[in-house]
């Protein structure tokens, strides 16, 4: 059944509300002008709407948000204070994946003309995030999809992909997107995609938000009762839905895992902030018109649910602040536990291996012809591999102004040192930093260290940064600060100027002061020594010698490799702080 029967627009007040998807033939999609003056008639028609620009964008035009609100309350004090579960409905980020751009139009308006906005939820659409990637439309960038004819570009006006950049914050559409997101603190949050992969029925998949990584009550409430209410409302449509399917190169039949959603996604992103967050999957073969319909059932189902249990998600997700405000320790790494596995039943179809008419190899077909639904393994548990204690506060040197910037604009609540003083901190050397051999959105990502911990009195200065933790923003504070997080600033590049040393020494000159010093030293002699013994490499290359003297020495700069962000342990009454 096609969606263009189904949304007829509506003419109210002389003005047109059919969208551009609807006057079309079913596989046209809304230009990004067409959507943002779309959405400036309705907010104009209706008190119930409002239009916000809320921060730039790559492309240098801002990012707006629209502001569904069935008695008028658009302050985000007022939302919460009255109780209102806000829901955040995300479009566009890759735009050559537009369903949730074309959905949200007609939905924006059926909720206001057919008077189905709920009294105690607040939504809030961004019509297209991915402005530049709009705006390069063309009808070639998704060679596997189908349709619609015109299409935006994955990458934004700087060719970064923004679903990559929610924790590195390199756009302006990332650091405005931040400043919507800390301003209305959505308690659940939508990001309309279009899959890529394997072959199958169901016309929508859903990544939701990794249950292991949010704080219990949040974590309980969305696989107990969001999630399963979901696949039901899906269900009762007949639109065949089915967790998000990731394999590549093979075929789903024999099971396949849940999504890890690190903090660089959406969905991870989101759960640092305990709010749970899906992302709808539209299946990239089946036609565009079914992708959109199916995109518009789950975001009434997804609104019917909160509208019904909003107070209760209000609740769960509140509630899991204050467990992650409490929480002494935060997980920063993951991996698939393999000995977790639950029997899902899944919609497919029966998968050939083939000799390929062009390669003359092995090629995987799908039949459609031949459909088959079975249970299916399905592993949807990540543990944590790496754990650490929250410290009384992180100290961030005040030049360090690009990670200062993302904090604030996260939220987290900082404090500055009123005057310079001398601290016993902990501090991390790190050591073994491997690098993608590739650039990977902007950057060489640290895959790979290791951290040599030590105790040491240090130097801070008036206007230094102090991160107390005890926030319920606590697991993005730990994450982005901890260098062997897996989404960490340090693994994005940002203190890699620690890694280059800055002082060296002249051979010639050097020779005669590491004599002095392996005479002063009857230890470092001897470690010496034992080196050369034991190591033909090391004892036939005069350079690596003096290097091995030198940097066991006092000449060596001790913040070679010493990570600048320090943890600390202390009463806060201890340091002498302005709230920042």
């Amino acid at each position: 059944m096609l969606v263009v029967a189904l949304f007829l627009g509506g003419n109210v007040f002389g003005q047109d509300f059919s969208t551009p998807f609807e006057k079309g033939n079913g596989n046209t999609s809304a230009r990004y002008d067409e959507a943002i003056n779309y959405y400036e008639q309705l907010a104009e028609t209706y008190p119930q709407a409002r239009l916000l620009t809320m921060g730039l964008t790559d492309h240098g035009k801002p990012l707006h948000l629209l502001l569904l609100s069935a008695d008028g309350t658009f302050d985000p004090a007022a939302i919460k204070a009255r109780g209102k579960a806000f829901v955040l409905i995300n479009n566009g980020i890759h735009p050559g994946e537009p369903c949730g751009i074309d959905a949200c139009m007609m939905l924006a308006r059926d909720l206001i003309q057919e008077e189905r906005l709920p009294e105690d939820v607040v939504i809030g659409i961004i019509p297209v995030y991915n402005i530049g990637g709009a705006h390069n439309r063309g009808a070639y960038s998704r060679a596997n999809q189908n349709g619609p004819e015109m299409h935006g570009f994955r990458g934004n006006a700087r060719n970064y992909d923004l679903n990559r950049d929610f924790v590195k914050m390199d756009s302006r559409n990332a650091r405005s997107f931040a400043q919507i997101f800390q301003t209305y603190l959505p308690d659940v949050f939508v990001d309309t995609h279009t899959t890529n992969g394997a072959d199958y029925q169901a016309v929508l998949t859903l990544i939701e938000t990794q249950h292991n990584k949010l704080m219990p009550s949040a974590s309980e409430f969305m696989t107990e009762q969001l999630t399963p209410a979901l696949y039901d409302h899906m269900e009762q449509a007949e639109v065949i839905m089915s967790p998000y399917v990731n394999v590549f190169g093979r075929t789903p039949d024999d099971g396949f895992a849940g999504f890890l959603d690190l903090p660089r996604y959406s969905t991870g992103y989101a759960a640092l902030f305990q709010t749970p967050c899906y992302v709808t999957e539209a299946h990239m073969f089946k036609p565009f018109s079914d992708r959109v319909e199916a995109t518009y059932t789950f975001l009434e189902g997804m609104i019917g649910f909160v509208e019904e249990k909003g107070e209760a998600l209000v609740e769960a997700v509140q509630a899991a602040r204050e467990e992650a405000a409490n929480a002494s320790v935060v997980d920063l790494a993951w991996e698939l536990d393999t000995t977790e596995v639950e029997a899902i039943e899944f919609a497919g179809y029966e998968a050939q291996f083939v000799t390929s008419e062009l390669t003359g190899q092995t090629r995987l077909r799908y039949d459609r012809s031949q459909s088959w639904t079975r249970e299916v393994p399905f592993l949807n548990t990540y543990r944590a591999t790496l754990q650490k204690e929250k410290p009384s506060a992180y100290l961030i040197p005040q030049g360090y102004i690009e990670v200062i910037e993302r904090l604030e604009v996260n939220g987290v609540e900082l404090a500055r040192l009123q005057r310079d003083t001398t601290l016993r901190v902990e501090v991390s050397y790190l050591n073994d930093v491997e690098n993608l051999p590739y650039p990977y959105e902007g950057h060489y990502y640290h895959q790979g260290l290791t951290a040599e911990l030590d105790t040491q009195e240090l130097k801070f200065y008036a206007g230094d940064v102090v991160a107390f933790t005890g926030q319920w923003r606590d697991p993005y504070l730990v994450h982005v600060l901890e260098p062997q997080a897996q989404d960490a600033f340090f693994r994005w590049n940002f203190f890699d100027a620690i890694l280059m040393q800055k002082e060296y020494f002249s051979s010639y000159v050097f020779e005669e002061t590491a004599l002095d010093l392996l005479a002063a030293d009857p230890e470092l002699k001897a470690t010496f020594e034992a080196r050369k013994a034991e190591d033909e490499a090391f004892a036939q290359n005069a350079r690596a010698q003096l290097d091995f003297i030198y940097k066991h020495s006092s000449y060596y700069e001790p913040t070679h490799r010493r990570y600048p962000v320090v943890r600390w342990e202390g009463e806060r009454t201890a340091l002498d702080v302005v709230e920042d």
